[in-house]
């Protein structure tokens, strides 16, 4: 089995796993990593340990380091502190809106390497003629995102440990709004952003297991049967692996785990029929392969006319496939005898009623009277 150890270039930084070859490093020791620009100073975090999986291509350690090796150290270590004093002064005197994030200097090369963010592109040629002169160096300015400048920098997060991305994240992975509304997480700014002023990547985590929740227990709102009784769904408690149901009777809560939760209600109807009806209504029973169809089921009789029944509910009529033939007289048919309308209901008895009714019998008593003959011409009506 291979062995295998950790070590860091920063103390709280970012761990990295390296193969101790033939050497026996202890916690606290000073060990020399192979890198581009040549063997740097790591610290040994873990011990070398035998790993059951065979995990090839780590870095083999190049040695322990000597005491010249840590003198180097200390000295590239105080080269980088000046260098990011230096850059700072210079960035105000030309006046550039940036922000530098960490330096690195490689002794081998005489070379710096200014980690720097700003909110757009920055004109800084002048800038790295100015930080060359002064440093007597090679001078790299990189422009990193808010993400980068947060794995560099380091940091606490909201909860209370150092930065993922300061520590075992190796890449970003994409994380969108719709894994904190799919967490029932408050869409606050100030709750779900991390360091970096963009959403936490913790986010990520835990969301496919809330997928696949989801996905096997019934939804919110769907008909479900408990222990307790028959109920609704109102919400889900995944950390708990828990379905929160509101009980029909009494209206009670309670809380069954994912395993004790039936289907859908259509599922329950489904595996519970109720007695004569099969499963999926009488529809489904109609349909069944093996249920004989009667003649008059194929061609239904016309419902009879109950207009004139006690009620007086008037029933639709249910045409056939083709219209009945016409009745003979040698055929009795019975029709049914015409509605007849109900007398009108007498009109209140009040004084209103009373004049009305007398006016109307006076313009009808006029109207029966004949009329007055005609007088001739020069001659009053009523006159001699």
């Amino acid at each position: 089995m291979p062995m295998m150890c950790a070590v860091t270039f920063s103390p709280r930084g970012r761990l990295y796993y390296a193969d101790p070859g033939p050497y026996s490093p202890k916690v606290g020791d000073k060990v020399l990593i192979p890198t581009d620009a040549g063997p740097e100073v790591a610290e040994c975090m873990w011990a070398p340990q035998w790993v059951s999986d065979d995990i090839g291509g780590l870095p083999v350690l190049a040695g322990m380091a000597q005491t010249a090796d840590v003198e180097q150290h200390a000295a590239s270590r105080r080269r980088r502190a000046q260098a990011r004093v230096t850059a700072k002064r210079l960035i105000r005197e030309h006046e550039l809106p940036m922000k530098v994030v960490g330096v690195d200097h490689i002794p081998a090369e005489n070379m710096f390497t200014i980690y720097f963010t700003a909110d757009h592109r920055v004109d800084f040629r002048g800038l790295v003629r100015d930080l060359a002169r002064t440093l007597a160096a090679r001078i790299d300015l990189r422009q990193l995102s808010a993400r980068d400048s947060a794995r560099i920098q380091g940091g606490i997060g909201s909860c209370g440990r150092d930065l993922c991305c300061a520590t075992f994240l190796t890449d970003f992975e994409p994380v969108s709004i719709r894994m904190a509304k799919d967490q029932d997480l408050p869409l606050n700014p100030m709750k779900i952003s991390g360091a970096c002023g963009r959403l936490m990547c913790c986010l990520r985590y835990e969301h496919p297991l809330y997928e696949q929740f989801k996905a096997e227990v019934p939804a919110v709102g769907a008909r479900v049967s408990t222990p307790d009784g028959d109920g609704r769904v109102v919400s889900h408690d995944i950390p708990r692996d828990r379905v929160v149901v509101r009980l029909d009777a009494g209206g009670g809560r309670c809380a069954c785990s994912r395993a004790s939760v039936c289907g859908s209600r259509k599922e329950y109807e489904a595996a519970h029929p109720g007695p004569g009806t099969a499963p999926g209504g009488a529809d489904a029973l109609a349909r069944q392969p093996g249920a004989a169809e009667s003649p008059d089921a194929r061609n239904p009789a016309p419902a009879p006319d109950n207009s004139g029944d006690a009620a007086g509910t008037v029933h639709p009529m249910v045409p056939g496939p083709a219209a009945p033939p016409l009745a003979t007289p040698d055929q009795a048919v019975a029709h049914p005898a015409p509605a007849v309308a109900a007398p009108a209901a007498p009109p209140p008895d009040n004084a209103r009623t009373r004049r009305r009714l007398r006016r109307q019998a006076s313009r009808d008593t006029d109207n029966s009277q004949p009329a007055p003959e005609a007088s001739p011409p020069g001659q009053h009506p009523g006159g001699r």
